[in-house]
């Protein structure tokens, strides 16, 4: 019995007991087991509501881009083609006046061509992991399945990063094929490894359990040099080996002088803008996935995630190819760089609302753990930066090749 009064001194000991009844149910299998916890999470209509706002902005730019090709372009292409007695009816303008130097090669083209190999690598690595995890194959209740996946990808896919560096840098007419190869095999995944390997020296200077072994390093390394760095090398024989792109149009020899642009063609404003509609895409998905990386949830929506990496694909590959073409109705032909660096300001943005996510809903004050956040975004926007930037630029490539095909240049 407990007694009614007690002392402030007197002490008392109860003990609880409880039982506990395992009821077998085979109409469950042992993949969904997790399921009824799932689905009592609120976050779907919030999901929902995210792919409603990204198809919005899909639809947007794909009716503006849908009324360029369909109505001005096509228009533009019958007023160019139109032939009277032999001669053209009128002065060729617009984008028209610059194909002799549309493909000029572009400078830094050895740079450009190894940036775009890496991008083709990630982007690989990520539709198939994406494309692994809807299927069911990286459950989410085994948290380094999908991280081991996509080094392992990254890793394996190096032969399509060294053949496409390798055409594209043929096509700019360089013949540095050495230097392509070895910067192919050891520039981008030589920041992310550097990147990495500093944050593990603050781990290891803390004495912290979450630091990398040495001996996984090595390994990583052995995975790098004995796999990922030859595997380029095959790929890059095979770029090297074919016959360079041949472009529509013939390139001048003088470069055609620029005219004054306004505001809104300019560099600067046309690559901001360029990446706030893709942004616009992925911002709501990127709260929850900083929120399994850094606040100990967990993420299980990856048929919501692939559909928004789509979304963002396609995002992507409109807003350059518009933004190009008005660049080119400007007389402005340089648009190789442009056109990575427009759709690739989205990593911009997503490194903004890292810091916006680590001072509003973080409660970090060590130095360190600070230091290893922002470490960990540079390598996700470094990363976000390859893909989204060889994204737009194989959309521009496609898109200029494809209207200087069908006009006739004499």
């Amino acid at each position: 019995e407990i007694p009614t009064k007690l002392k402030a001194k007197d002490s008392m000991q109860i003990i609880y007991t409880y039982s506990v009844t395992f009821i077998q149910n085979n109409t469950i299998k042992w993949s969904s087991r997790w399921d009824y916890i799932l689905e009592s999470m609120h976050q779907t209509n919030i999901q929902w509501f995210s792919i409603l706002n990204s198809l919005v902005i899909v639809l947007f730019l794909s009716g503006m881009v849908a009324m360029i090709l369909l109505r001005t372009l096509h228009k533009d292409i019958a007023r160019y083609n139109q032939i009277d007695s032999g001669e053209d009816a009128q002065e060729e303008f617009g984008w028209k006046l610059v194909h002799g130097d549309v493909f000029r090669p572009p400078r830094k083209g050895m740079l450009l061509s190894v940036l775009l190999g890496s991008g083709v690598q990630v982007f690989c690595m990520t539709l198939v992991t994406l494309a692994f995890a809807c299927l069911g194959f990286l459950s989410p209740a085994n948290r380094g399945a999908l991280m081991t996946c996509a080094m392992v990808l990254f890793v394996l896919l190096g032969t399509p990063a060294g053949y496409v560096s390798a055409r594209i840098y043929k096509s700019f007419g360089g013949e540095k094929w050495k230097s392509n190869v070895l910067l192919t095999s050891m520039l981008c995944p030589g920041v992310v490894f550097s990147l990495f390997f500093i944050m593990n020296l603050v781990l290891w200077s803390k004495g912290s359990s979450a630091a990398v072994p040495f001996t996984t390093l090595v390994a990583l390394l052995g995975l790098w040099f004995g796999v990922s760095v030859p595997l380029t090398f095959f790929g890059s024989y095979f770029g090297f080996r074919k016959r360079a792109l041949e472009h529509p149009v013939r390139t001048n020899q003088i470069p055609r002088l620029i005219p004054e642009q306004s505001i809104y063609t300019q560099p600067v404003p046309g690559i901001i803008m360029g990446g706030v509609l893709p942004f616009g895409c992925i911002f709501i998905q990127l709260f929850f996935i900083l929120n399994s990386i850094w606040a100990s949830q967990m993420y299980y929506m990856f048929g919501f995630l692939f559909l928004v990496f789509i979304i963002l694909v396609i995002t992507c590959a409109e807003t350059t190819v518009l933004l190009c073409y008005f660049h080119l109705c400007a007389e402005d032909y340089h648009w190789w760089w442009r056109s990575y660096l427009t759709s690739g300001f989205t990593a911009v943005y997503l490194f903004f609302y890292c810091c916006h996510y680590f001072f509003s809903k973080l409660q970090i004050e060590d130095a360190a753990s600070g230091f290893l956040y922002f470490g960990y975004t540079l390598i996700m926007v470094f990363l976000f930066n390859l893909l989204t930037g060889t994204i737009g630029f194989f959309a521009c490539f496609s898109f200029i090749r494809k209207i200087y095909s069908v006009v006739k240049v004499d």
